[in-house]
């Protein structure tokens, strides 16, 4: 009985240490999303719109089990922006610097290829994008809903081509 006891004690202790393992490895980004990403404007739709000139999305694995995300985007209007955010898939608010209509990012993973960011300025959600990895890793929809700077409905669905 000894004996057996301890071998049930060692699988639920292997078991537990694969959980923790494997927890981290969960939260980071989806295996292949790593790497640049640019909008195909051809295939993006943009309401109220207008489209964006172009649009470029690095992401970058951080410290932990945060990812990095740079985005340099020119608009139909206006200058050139940079925007700037480290986060983990864990649901609470990080900062965001250099986007106009957004302070703070919080992120949840949905699945495998699929995860969740909540964009808000001062505390107020302003958007939610819902990011899709295709099964061959070399297109990212993101989904976006919510609300333009001037109060408008926003839905947005932006189709990202991997660069190599």
């Amino acid at each position: 009985m000894r004996v057996r006891t301890r071998a049930v004690s060692c699988v639920l202790a292997g078991t537990l240490v694969a959980i923790a393992v494997a927890s981290p490895a969960f939260a980071q980004m989806p295996k292949g999303m790593a790497g640049t990403w640019k909008l195909n404007v051809a295939k993006s739709t943009f309401s109220p719109g207008p489209a964006p000139k172009s649009m470029t999305i690095l992401y970058a694995p951080a410290a932990g089990d945060a990812l990095t995300i740079a985005v340099d985007v020119v608009p139909a209007a206006g200058a050139p922006q940079k925007w700037e955010m480290t986060a983990a898939y864990d649901g609470k608010d990080h900062p965001v610097t250099g986007n106009p209509d957004a302070d703070s990012i919080s992120m949840k993973r949905v699945n495998d290829t699929t995860g969740e960011s909540t964009f808000k300025k001062g505390g107020k959600v302003m958007a939610v994008n819902t990011r899709v990895l295709s099964a061959d890793g070399k297109t990212l929809t993101i989904t976006t809903k919510g609300t333009t700077s001037d109060g408008k409905p926003r839905h947005d669905v932006g189709v990202y081509d991997k660069q190599p």
